[in-house]
């Protein structure tokens, strides 16, 4: 358990605007927005994007104080992330999915890694999946990466969006989430920030995440698509080799996954890529 018995006498200031996405949350939304406001931490701006839902989304925030909320129409999670991001007031950014929970010493214990860490301007945490109520494990596949990790980011997206806090600094740097992508623009933009930046990881559970929902990611047809697309922006970097490998084993399962669902476009697309990989 993390230690914190110095914590008042650091005079930790950092300001942080929270920013949650959402569309059609109406049962999530009020529970992800008071684990926000009861941080031990003062979060010091919330702002809600509503992503063009047809829900009661509207008539729920309107009932809750203390909130910004921007309604746009319905362009993608990466559009609504980035206009959060862009009306943020403060240098620290966090983000919460409306369908996830913090817990309440989770931005207290990223603020006090991040000024005994003042160079890393980045961190995640350790996530708690639940579905039922009941606590289930997630895959070792999902091991959380820390320091300098890029390789350790390539094979699928390890990073919960919602544990995340950064520096404004790096979107100037590195840009934006992709707003190409419909899906793993959370993959896309870890990959950017893992190449140039150490990434700082809490070795403990600090957000909850509720499975058993429909999700975006889940009902996506050949997801390895997406990672292709962000891999191929790492070809010419020093990382090349290793890139092109795990292109070349996504290619694969594409590949058999269109042997098995006879879909000719999906086998003819990445059975060529993986020839002009191999060439």
């Amino acid at each position: 358990m993390l230690q914190f018995h110095h914590f008042t006498t650091w005079k930790i200031n950092l300001k942080i605007s929270a920013i949650i996405p959402t569309f059609n949350r109406e049962n999530f939304i009020s529970k992800s927005i008071k684990s926000i406001k009861n941080q031990s931490y003062l979060i010091d701006e919330i702002i809600i994007v509503d992503d063009g839902s047809t829900d009661n989304t509207q008539k729920i925030l309107k009932n809750i104080k203390n909130i910004r909320i921007v309604k746009t129409k319905n362009l993608g999670v990466s559009h609504a992330r980035n206009i959060g991001i862009k009306e943020a007031k403060n240098e620290w950014i966090a983000f919460l999915d409306s369908d996830d929970l913090w817990l309440e010493n989770k931005i207290e214990n990223q603020v006090l890694f991040h000024k005994l860490n003042p160079n890393i301007l980045f961190s995640h945490t350790e996530e708690k999946w639940l579905r039922n109520g009941k606590t289930i494990k997630y895959p070792k596949s999902l091991t959380k990466p820390s320091g300098d990790c890029f390789l350790q980011n390539i094979s699928t997206c390890k990073i919960a969006t919602s544990s995340v806090i950064l520096n404004k600094s790096i979107f100037k740097d590195i840009g934006y989430f992709d707003e190409k992508l419909k899906v793993c623009e959370d993959y896309d933009l870890w990959l950017r920030i893992s190449y140039k930046y150490n990434m700082g990881l809490i070795k403990e559970e600090q957000i909850v995440k509720i499975a058993g929902h429909t999700q975006l990611s889940a009902s996506i047809f050949a997801i390895d698509r997406y990672h292709i697309y962000s891999l191929q922006k790492f070809l010419n970097s020093k990382y090349k080799i290793e890139v092109k490998n795990e292109i070349i084993k996504k290619c694969n399962i594409l590949v058999k996954g269109a042997i098995k669902h006879e879909n000719k476009e999906i086998f003819d697309t990445y059975s060529k890529m993986i020839k002009d990989m191999q060439s």
